[in-house]
């Protein structure tokens, strides 16, 4: 069995995301303190994802392969799977309970009686042109018993699964799994963003307390709500950080290169907290001649769409719950704009809640 620095490789856990402007391959491994070190990583710029949806698999997988190939050189091995990201707008979310009985003699409940509960709970009936992506239960229920987060082990006549159930597309999950088995993988499985997002964004108490978490990506929005520890909101809306690119782009007549050097060098959301409106050059691509704009001029392009992607995050987080339920408020991420100054001041008095920015510093 191939060995590398006294670990298995079947002990590597690898992580791909694919999105809407880059593939990005994480390999890990979870050391004795229990954390995740990281040992590859690759990151490929791919413009074969359209809104979260995979346009181009030939592209994708291409991206997918160089990627994986650059976190192996990275690692010092190679790898044969990995874990897949899904966007919101490919799920459902929904809850669901199943129970069995326990019909061994000694009413202990076993690894084969979850098993026999997996396996009833898969056959829910789900939405048309859909597939089961995950199970994730919850909580257990053995006699009227609540709250128990591992029944294996213990007795009872009857147990029960309190779970989320997460569907997706099967289009969409398809078109993903033969994205990465043509770059040369297996899939491990299909990870939703929300749930990979909160684990590093969101402390407990948010999740407990009530907490609307808005991840702001290339092309696309993940809005996802926790209370009580459990995900009750996964949806995502089809606009992102590329957008306000583009907004510059065609607002100032510059190439989208130059709109993306804007965007990044002055890193604004907010024309109120420009220090020194100056004039700047640019190239304005329909007269072919240099110009100067204010940089109050840029701002405005970025503060519109940056007021229009939380407004529409709002309006689709009032569809499913009050926003006085969130007791601990916002939580920003994403590449998209968490590294806009301004953007928390823009998210507060829109929803008129706390807000919290948890950026990872992958801006697009």
């Amino acid at each position: 069995m191939l060995l590398w620095g006294g670990k298995s490789v079947k002990d590597v856990i690898v992580g791909i995301d694919i999105g809407t402007t880059k593939v990005c391959t994480l390999i890990g491994m979870v050391n004795k303190a229990g954390q995740l070190e990281i040992y590859g990583k690759g990151n490929v710029e791919c413009n074969s994802v359209k809104k979260g949806v995979i346009v181009d698999i030939e592209a994708t997988s291409q991206a997918i392969k160089l990627s994986v190939e650059q976190a192996e050189t990275e690692a010092g091995f190679k790898i044969g799977s990995a874990y897949i990201n899904i966007y919101g707008i490919h799920t459902s979310l929904f809850n669901y309970k199943e129970d069995i009985d326990i019909s061994s003699e000694n009413k202990l409940i076993s690894a084969d009686d979850l098993d026999k509960l997996y396996n009833k709970v898969e056959r829910v009936m789900i939405p048309e042109g859909s597939q089961i992506i995950d199970i994730i239960p919850r909580q257990y229920i053995i006699d009227g018993y609540d709250c128990i987060k591992d029944p294996i082990g213990m007795s009872g006549f009857k147990l029960e699964m309190d779970a989320d159930i997460v569907s997706g597309k099967f289009t969409s999950v398809q078109n993903i799994i033969k994205s990465v088995e043509k770059a040369g993988l297996e899939v491990d499985g299909i990870i939703i963003e929300a749930f990979a997002t909160s684990e590093l964004a969101l402390t407990s108490e948010e999740k407990e307390l009530g907490v609307l978490l808005i991840d702001v990506g290339g092309g696309v929005t993940d809005i996802s709500a926790f209370k009580n520890g459990n995900i009750f909101l996964y949806d995502s809306i089809p606009v992102g950080g590329e957008h306000i690119t583009n907004d510059i782009s065609i607002g100032l007549h510059v190439s989208v290169t130059e709109a993306d050097k804007i965007k990044k060098q002055y890193e604004l959301a907010l024309t109120d907290l420009i220090k020194h409106d100056q004039d700047i050059s640019i190239y304005d691509v329909n007269d072919e001649t240099f110009k100067n704009i204010k940089i109050s001029e840029a701002i405005e392009i970025i503060e519109a769409r940056v007021v229009e992607i939380i407004s529409l995050s709002k309006k689709l987080a009032e569809k499913y719950e009050e926003l006085n339920k969130f007791g601990s408020g916002i939580v920003l991420t994403g590449g998209g704009i968490s590294y806009l100054n301004g953007n928390k001041q823009i998210t507060g008095s829109i929803f008129d809640l706390p807000v919290r920015v948890a950026s990872f510093r992958s801006n697009y």
